[in-house]
Formats: structure tokens, sequence, C-alpha cells
């Protein structure tokens, strides 16, 4: 196999489109599939199908990309080396992130990171869930992922690496009636329009959960997907919300949110970071794992962190 037919396949695999790869390669769709072709009768392997219109990795596809990757990069240092050239690193960095943390906890680590990688393209993408993010991970379709949730056991394929812990406050206008009360019951509630993020959302599922053990049947829900949206609205007193201390502290300080005092909500969430296990450590991905523990005052031991 040719690295020209790896870059080929890394491209493809990443794009999902034989079409867009050969513009982005500037080569002939016919050359995409004769090199995917190729690929495939060495391996002795589909790496591609086809499900309707759309173009999926197959399992083998998933597993052969973690190595194309790692031989591409080993190629280009191979090169560098040889010809004592130091190419300033670039490449791409796909990043999976809940709204809230994108928002709120990674742009001092984007912004210090940018000025070490100004070449290094990043790509954000939205997680949902457990089972999405980790199998996204292990697929290959994120190099990393931040998540918000209390401690996970992903399987011993994912390095994970806990940052910061993240305390739950029920929000609401401080013109709403249980705003003047020192504390409030998770039975003050039942009849509140709670206003909630998605569903699977964990401090969502926090909530969920207290009711259900509580044996409260609350009555009306709106379902948004933007933490923000949820703020706006309880400001102009349209319902309660639960979020994350570090979504709503400013606007608290402020006086234009109020906290409900609960002492039954008090189960922590943590902002974590998941990696593969056998992700090629490039620089680019072992500096941003660097930054994101050097933020939170972690002290990382490199990629023989702890695996859950």
């Amino acid at each position: 196999m040719e690295i020209k037919q790896l870059i080929t396949f890394k491209t493809a695999a990443e794009n999902l489109n034989f079409t867009y790869t050969a513009k982005i390669l500037n080569f002939a769709q016919s050359s995409v599939t004769a090199q995917i072709k190729a690929l495939e009768n060495e391996l002795e392997t589909p790496l591609f199908e086809r499900l309707g219109k759309r173009l999926v990795l197959t399992e083998a596809g998933r597993e052969f990309k973690r190595y194309a990757d790692k031989m591409i990069q080993l190629s280009k240092e191979a090169k560098n080396a040889v010809s004592g050239a130091e190419e300033e690193p670039a490449g791409t960095l796909i990043i999976g992130s809940s709204e809230s943390q994108c928002t709120y906890r990674l742009p001092p680590i984007l912004k210090e990171f940018k000025d070490q990688f100004p070449k290094v393209k990043m790509i954000f993408k939205p997680i949902y869930s457990q089972e999405q993010t980790r199998a996204q991970l292990l697929d290959g379709t994120l190099d990393i992922a931040f998540t918000l949730e209390p401690i996970q056991h992903y399987g011993a394929n994912l390095h994970t690496q806990c940052l910061v812990a993240e305390n739950l406050k029920i929000i609401a206008s401080p013109q709403h009636p249980l705003a003047d009360k020192a504390e409030i019951y998770l039975k003050d509630l039942e009849n509140e329009t709670l206003l909630y993020t998605e569903s699977g959302c964990s401090y969502r599922v926090v909530l969920e959960n207290l009711f259900r053990e509580a044996g409260i049947c609350t009555s009306t829900k709106f379902e948004f997907v933007s933490v923000e949206a949820i703020k706006q609205c309880v400001m102009l007193d349209l319902g309660i919300a639960i979020l994350p201390e570090v979504v709503v502290k400013g606007e608290v300080e402020k006086g234009i949110l109020k906290e409900l005092v609960c002492t039954k909500v008090e189960t922590p969430l943590y902002t974590q970071m998941f990696w593969h296990k056998d992700k090629f450590m490039s620089l680019p991905l072992q500096s941003f794992i660097q930054l994101a523990c050097n933020t939170f005052g972690i002290n990382y031991k490199g990629i023989e962190s702890k695996n859950l």
C-alpha cells in the first residue's frame, strides 16, 4: 500500500463522500474509487459500504483508519527527520464537546493552543450522550472529547482525565414566587414549568432521577437544545431550570438570575476529557491534552493516564 492511497482513504473516511474527496485532493473521482478499491483488495476486506444514499465506514474501515493515521504521520516525521526540515505542525483536531463546555470551559485552552499551533485546524462536534461519545472516540470520528457528567467508566480502550467538579444550580427569575425563599424543596417544583436541556443530558438526568426517587411527577416541561436559550427564558420568568454553576454564575452574581437553594440537589458532575488509548499521540494532540490539564491545575502524566 502507498502513502497516496492512505491519504486518499483518510480523506474519504473523514468526509464520507468520494466526490468531495476527489475535489479536496484534486483527483478524478475514478482515481479515488480505484485507490480505495486497491486498498480493499490488498486488505481483503471492504472499507466502505453504502446504506441507501449514505457512504459509511465498515467496522474494518474504522479500525484501519487508526493505523492509516499513524502511518501518514510517521511518514511525515520520517521525511522531516531525513531532510533536516523542521516543519511547523499542521493537521486537524476533531473535538467533541457540549455547548456549555465549549462556551465556558474550553476558550482559554483554545486560545493558548492556537497561539502555539496556528496551522492546526480545530473542528468541534456537539455531543449529546455517553453512547454517542464513546462510539465516536472508538471509531476515530473524534480525536478527543470533553463531557460533563458523573465519573464514567467508558472501558479499557479509552483514557480519561477528570478535570474539575461542576456543581449544579437551580435557577429562577428574581420575580419568581420561589425566589424569596431561603430554601426550597423538590416538592415545591412539582407544579412549576421546568426548562430542560435535551433528553439524555447529564444534568437533566440528575434532576429527573431526583424527582423519580422522591415520587414527584412534574407537569409542564419545555425542552431546548441551547443552555443560552434556557437562561434567556428563565430571565423572562418562563420557568425554572437546573444548569451547571459555571453557566449561571455571572448572572446570579449580577442579580439577573436567582439561585433556588435546595439541599437535595448536591450531586456533582465533572468535566472529563477522553481519548482512545491507541490514538496516535501527535505533538498537537499531546499539547492540547497538556494545556487542558494545566488550565485546571492537573498533573498530567502523559499517555500513561489512568484508564477508566
